[in-house]
């Protein structure tokens, strides 16, 4: 009973952006909005499970997905368009990314952990914007999106905002399991206290790397569905800014449980979206509300509940 307890934010709000489409949202617009959401929600999903799960906080956590969307330009521009090849592709880009730089980062902790991150995500973005033959600082259009056994089903919005809901879902049930797991329990004792974890026989070094391995592989998995939705790549994916937003979302949603970064994403998006279209300054109204969220929602927005009730019990 207490499991499902726990896991009955998460499901009811998978299970609220499953019915959206049919309750006023499945204008062409509401839905490439609401896969905008749930992509940025699998990133920082993934986030979440590092910086939660295993306490590393990344500022190049957009490099992965940046990576998973240059994945899909090569191929694109190679003629490769079947996700069979591409989506594989683009993970095990990520991953490959993620496995070579964070072997260096995960050597450190703390600030030095974040400064490197940063800087291996700005390197790939550099990278990304030297690409004269992928559009450099353009971008590139892709000529079609990804065909599925041949066919174009991720063309239409419908079907492509349900892929973007299974991705979302897989991505919240594989983090959770492994969480439970033995191998997430020894990366929250080692995000606790790394010594402890050590005296006790386990090296918290390979449980970390492999954390950020996955996490990249989710990562790129997100870039590809992203290159999809918009056909169009730029190194701005893979900007610091990006990242920053990433972490924004994660914070903001909370890091009690994975679903916090769903919750993150949802508020950010659609914040956003209201705000750009009544402010030309709008993300000055980010910064204030990240130091009311840190000041006064320690739970973040899944919290808010919890804390409102607790407050009435008073």
């Amino acid at each position: 009973m207490r499991t499902i307890r726990a896991e009955l934010p998460a499901l009811l709000l998978l299970g609220a952006l499953g019915v959206a489409p049919f309750v006023g949202f499945g204008e062409g617009y509401m839905l490439t909005l609401l896969a905008r959401t749930m992509i940025l929600a699998m990133a920082a999903v993934s986030l979440s499970f590092l910086v939660g799960g295993a306490g590393l906080v990344s500022m190049g956590h957009a490099a992965m997905l940046g990576f998973g969307a240059y994945a899909v330009v090569i191929l694109d521009d190679a003629r490769v368009v079947e996700a069979a090849v591409v989506l594989p592709a683009a993970m095990a880009a990520a991953a490959a990314f993620a496995l070579a730089t964070g072997a260096v980062a995960i050597r450190t902790s703390g600030v030095h952990f974040i400064m490197i991150t940063l800087a291996f995500g700005q390197m790939a973005f550099f990278t990304a914007s030297s690409l004269a033959g992928y559009g450099g600082d353009d971008g590139y259009t892709l000529y079609a999106r990804t065909q599925v056994a041949g066919g174009r089903l991720l063309e239409d919005r419908l079907v492509f905002h349900f892929v973007c809901l299974g991705a979302l879902a897989a991505t919240w049930l594989v983090c959770r399991v492994l969480l439970a797991s033995r191998f997430g329990r020894v990366l929250r004792a080692a995000k606790g206290n790394p010594l402890r974890v050590r005296a006790l026989g386990f090296n918290p070094y390979p449980y970390q790397l492999a954390a950020y391995v996955i996490a990249g592989a989710i990562g790129g998995a997100a870039g590809f569905l992203f290159a999809n939705a918009t056909e169009f790549v730029a190194p701005a994916y893979i900007s610091w800014q990006r990242s920053g937003e990433l972490l924004f979302m994660v914070i903001l949603g909370g890091l009690a449980g994975l679903h916090g970064a769903v919750v993150g994403a949802l508020g950010f998006v659609l914040l956003e979206e209201w705000l750009s279209h009544r402010w030309e300054h709008w993300r000055i109204v980010f910064g204030v509300l990240l130091i009311l969220a840190v000041l006064y929602l320690p739970g973040g927005l899944s919290g808010l509940p919890a804390q409102v009730a607790k407050a009435l019990r008073r």
